[in-house]
């Protein structure tokens, strides 16, 4: 998705003549701790409320411009571009900007979540398993084929290197919830899996399986 398509058309915009007083409870009204700058149609860029507790509420938002901060995505960059702002610089908007560095709006901490929850699938119907390996070790070929010999596929697949270790972590979304099989499946084949979610039948069984032994003992 675009980041220009998920602007809010309900935060507002500071000028640079507005006064400190205001833009606080502008952030107050609107439940955000950053508001964009403009003068005219021109993105300056964003101050915070931080900046603004510290200073006098009279004060202009022109006398503040060198606490300004600049961040911005373009109307057609990848929502994910804004996601890597807010989460860098701990923002609650992300500008978007046209190319002539007009203002089109701002983007949500919270619409950004959102979107962010449904890129990943979040509320679709089936497991996750997290494994970790060596980057060397990564095949995502063999992966496809061990969970497809369990009548199953995966849907979504994620990695993430570890900067220090150099340990690979590789997300697998898979599109059946009982994932029992491919769990043991990948295990034979030596994998360490970090976690697993879904409805694991054989823990389910082996639940059952204690429940009834205990129910026996207390006879």
């Amino acid at each position: 998705m675009f980041a220009g398509q998920l602007i809010s058309r309900s935060i507002p915009f500071l000028h640079v003549d507005d006064r400190a007083g205001r833009a606080l409870q502008e952030m107050n009204d609107f439940h955000v701790s950053h508001l964009p700058v403009v003068a005219g149609e021109k993105y300056l860029g964003i101050i915070s409320e931080d900046v603004l507790l510290d200073s006098d509420e009279n004060i202009t938002i022109a006398d503040l411009q060198q606490f300004f901060l600049r961040p911005f995505v373009r109307y057609g960059d990848s929502f994910l571009l804004a996601v890597k702002a807010a989460r860098d610089m701990n923002l609650s908007v992300v500008p978007v900007v046209s190319e002539e560095y007009e203002l089109l709006g701002v983007i949500s901490e919270d619409d950004l979540f959102k979107q962010l929850s449904l890129f990943v699938g979040v509320e679709e119907q089936g497991g996750i398993i997290v494994l970790e390996m060596e980057k060397s070790d990564f095949s995502a070929g063999e992966l496809n084929r061990l969970v497809e010999s369990n009548d199953a596929y995966i849907t979504q697949l994620n990695s993430y290197l570890d900067p220090v270790t150099q340990i690979l972590s590789i997300t697998l979304r898979i599109n059946k919830s009982e994932i029992s099989d491919i769990v043991a499946t990948l295990q034979r084949h030596e994998y360490n899996i970090r976690y697993y979610f879904g409805e694991e039948l054989y823990q389910n069984e082996l639940q059952n399986n204690l429940v009834h032994l205990m129910n026996y003992l207390n006879i």
